[in-house]
């Protein structure tokens, strides 16, 4: 964080004296205006609900520039990433700051492969749960419950306990993912293999059987490990956002990831690409190829209250830059598949013709975003729709891990104390008889 040759002065029109505040420049993007000590020289806060134009920390892991659609992981653009890395390469870059060299790569592939397995005893707190809940509310569950497994790592002030604690989340979330599916199915649990990718694993775990065991398909395996790659970190948003306060703590690893996964499962979250499916199942249900025009109108009717899912983000005013990744892994896994034909992914590429060509939704800037075409490319691979928010928060671990790991590593950080604009009552005397 460098100081700016600039201040910003803050003036009253009551003829208050007037406030200057340092500015300070970041890398890329925006100045910021550093307000902290106004409330101690005016006696006023701020007032930004939902944070939309609040740097809530300083950060060097991702950067978005949402009007030009670019995502950067450690300066990296997206797209050269997702298609020269695995993503533990990008792990170890989000965690470390650059890629691995051959030698570093080989090492932390090792430490990450060899920390899958989870403690035995964890099943047996699995079992706890009806068989029909939710997988994220499971998942929630197990994470949390892992400080009581793995208490050897929860010295938040030791950076070795940091570091193995990163690992063992890194490592464990698809056997806990994987865990929570074959229980809602009633199936024995699939123990993870050594000798297999971190995707792969992830895919045999949750289709092998004692019966018959899986074998992974290349194009299936790339797909999500794309997936992964896409989803592994997006700045300060809601769910990293509740893992840096609740961090700030002091809380273990644990706790603190358990509850990023948690918000994650709110469906203006996390739950985007399962919204997104379900409603290109019910335009399927209502006549298809050929009622999507009769759909897009309604949906420029606000009154008729349908909403255009997967289309639009809080951030990216231009084309979401995973979701044309996405796009093009999803006709590789269709193709390897032999699902080339599949009426969901034929309704979406006419959704998205409508939505660039009409001026409607060209003039509100509402591009595909990555969850368009996220959600038919795990339906095809045979992941429920109840799993996809799991795997959001698979992918999403090592950015909380690393964000978390980054605030304590900040001279600046404190425990987080958002304040008010208080509009209640004003201080009142209780009524005696």
């Amino acid at each position: 964080m460098q100081l700016s040759d600039k201040k910003a002065t803050l003036s009253f029109s009551d003829g208050a004296p007037s406030v200057e505040f340092p500015v300070y420049k970041g890398t890329v993007g925006p100045d910021v205006i550093d307000i902290r000590k106004l409330y101690g020289e005016t006696g006023m806060f701020t007032y930004d609900p939902g944070f939309m134009a609040t740097a809530s920390c300083e950060s060097g892991i991702t950067y978005i520039d949402g009007d030009k659609g670019q995502l950067l992981y450690r300066g990296y653009p997206i797209d050269q990433l997702a298609l020269n890395c695995d993503f533990l390469d990008i792990c170890y870059l989000i965690l470390n700051g650059e890629l691995p060299n051959a030698e570093q790569k080989k090492d932390f592939d090792h430490q990450v492969t060899h920390h899958t397995m989870v403690h035995e005893q964890m099943q047996y707190f699995l079992r706890g749960f009806r068989r029909d809940a939710h997988p994220m509310a499971v998942l929630t569950g197990l994470v949390g419950a892992m400080s009581a497994f793995y208490h050897d790592s929860t010295d938040i002030t030791n950076p070795h306990h940091r570091h193995v604690s990163a690992i063992r989340l890194i490592a464990k979330m698809p056997t806990l993912v994987a865990m929570a599916y074959k229980y809602s199915r009633g199936e024995p649990f699939v123990y993870p293999r050594n000798d297999l990718s971190y995707t792969g694993n992830f895919l045999r775990m949750m289709f092998a059987t004692p019966c018959e065991d899986y074998v992974v398909n290349e194009v299936v395996e790339r797909a999500l490990d794309r997936i992964f790659i896409l989803h592994a970190d997006h700045e300060q948003n809601a769910s990293t956002s509740t893992v840096r306060l609740c961090g700030s703590s002091g809380t273990n690893p644990f706790a603190a990831i358990a509850a990023g996964v948690a918000c994650l499962w709110g469906p203006a979250h996390g739950g985007a690409n399962e919204a997104c499916l379900t409603m290109l199942e019910e335009i399927q249900a209502n006549g298809g190829l050929s009622y999507v025009g009769e759909f897009m109108e309604k949906v420029k009717d606000k009154s008729s209250g349908v909403r255009l899912m997967g289309f639009g983000h809080r951030v990216y005013k231009n084309y979401d830059p995973r979701a044309k990744l996405m796009q093009e892994t999803c006709k590789e896994v269709l193709e390897s598949l032999g699902l080339e034909n599949d009426p969901l992914f034929k309704l979406a590429m006419e959704l998205e013709r409508i939505a660039l060509e009409d001026p409607y939704f060209v003039e509100r800037k509402l591009y595909p975003n990555v969850d368009f075409y996220s959600g038919i490319v795990q339906r095809a691979i045979g992941i429920p729709t109840s799993l996809f928010t799991a795997i959001f928060a698979l992918a999403r671990t090592v950015g909380w891990i690393a964000q978390w790991n980054e605030m304590l590593s900040d001279p600046n950080y404190k425990i987080g104390r958002p304040r008010q604009l208080y509009t209640g009552a004003a201080e009142r005397e209780v009524p005696t008889a």
